[in-house]
């Protein structure tokens, strides 16, 4: 391999200043295009490579974006990744990610261990345990540092940063109000994931929905846990014991186990019991009958995220002003609700 040369060689063998290679091989308008051509030829001979470390020191920028998820294996995160990859690559920049599963303390040392130079900013949802705990100071300190967050699907409302969201408490209106519309009134809402924020604004739609519609809550069609095992075990109880005619579920595991229970029992769907999910997983397509689900369009929500944290970077964003952008759902029709008439 050709050693490769300094700006300072090329500048000596050229008989230039180092300003005018540098300027030469950034495009400057201050440099001839005959000037430039020579230059840049006569660099790529020399096998010249710029310092990307030292460029990014000079302008006090990495180019590069820490990501913090909570649970790689949930598909949703995965689509939301995919979205700020791609949109961080159309504008130079890589992306380190960490996964905190579920964990405060992982979340906070993922924090401290990339907001020393190492990224530019984060983009992140907040764990479970942090939601639990409301523990929001390690936020803040590195927002106070001049490390730009945007927050993505589990905010906090009293953190000062940019955020992107689904309008989770109309996803649950409309997905119960499908169902009342199509001849459920026995209507269950399953979560194992009751802690969540975006968990109680779905809870909220939900119980609207049944009040305007003069249907009453029944607490025996409200399983609403954190716990997986005390999940399935209620919902061994409700699926042989109690009526029930339409089935909310916020989250993948509460909506694949209900559907499989479900059809293991016999129950006709969707003529006996119809189900909506939450969040477009391949499982949902790869059950039969397929699930219907709230479509979150998690791409959508990755790319909107990162436009906003790069904005925020390259000072584009107007300062102390921030920003909650909305992406708006949809209900995917498959084959365990009736269509609307």
């Amino acid at each position: 391999m050709k050693p490769k040369a300094t700006l300072k060689e090329i500048a000596k063998d050229l008989g230039v200043s180092v300003s005018t290679v540098s300027k030469a091989l950034s495009d400057s308008p201050e440099i001839s295009e005959a000037s430039k051509i020579r230059i840049k030829e006569y660099a790529a001979i020399r096998n010249y490579k710029p310092n990307s470390m030292a460029q990014n020191l000079k302008r006090q920028r990495t180019n590069t974006i820490g990501v913090i998820i909570p649970n790689i294996l949930n598909p949703f995160f995965a689509k939301v990744f995919s979205g700020i990859e791609k949109y961080a690559n159309t504008k130079g920049y890589n992306v380190i990610t960490y996964i905190s599963n579920e964990s405060f303390t992982k979340e906070q040392q993922a924090i401290d261990l990339l907001s020393n130079g190492t990224v530019d900013g984060f983009i992140l949802s907040i764990a479970e345990e942090t939601q639990k705990k409301n523990e929001i100071s390690h936020f803040k300190e590195v927002i106070k540092e001049g490390v730009p967050i945007v927050m993505f699907d589990r905010i906090s409302e009293i953190v000062d940063c940019d955020k992107v969201v689904v309008d989770d408490y109309d996803s649950a209106v409309h997905a119960t109000q499908h169902l009342i519309t199509t001849g459920c009134k026995r209507i269950a809402l399953l979560t194992c994931e009751a802690n969540l924020s975006v968990s109680q604004l779905r809870i909220n739609g939900y119980l609207d929905t049944l009040k305007a519609n003069d249907i009453a809550r029944d607490e025996d069609l409200i399983i609403a846990v954190n716990s997986v095992k005390e999940y399935d075990e209620r919902l061994t109880n409700l699926i042989d014991n109690i009526i029930v005619d339409g089935i909310f579920a916020l989250d993948e595991h509460a909506s694949t186990l209900a559907m499989k229970l479900a059809v293991k029992k016999g129950i006709k769907i969707p003529d006996e019991l119809s189900m909506v999910g939450f969040a477009d997983g391949a499982w949902s397509r790869r059950l039969t009958p397929s699930l219907a689900t709230i479509s979150q369009h998690g791409p959508q929500i990755g790319a909107e995220a990162a436009k906003l944290l790069i904005d925020r970077i390259e000072k584009k964003a107007e300062k102390n002003v921030y920003k909650t952008t909305i992406i708006k759902t949809e209900l995917r029709y498959r084959d365990s609700v009736r269509k609307p008439v």
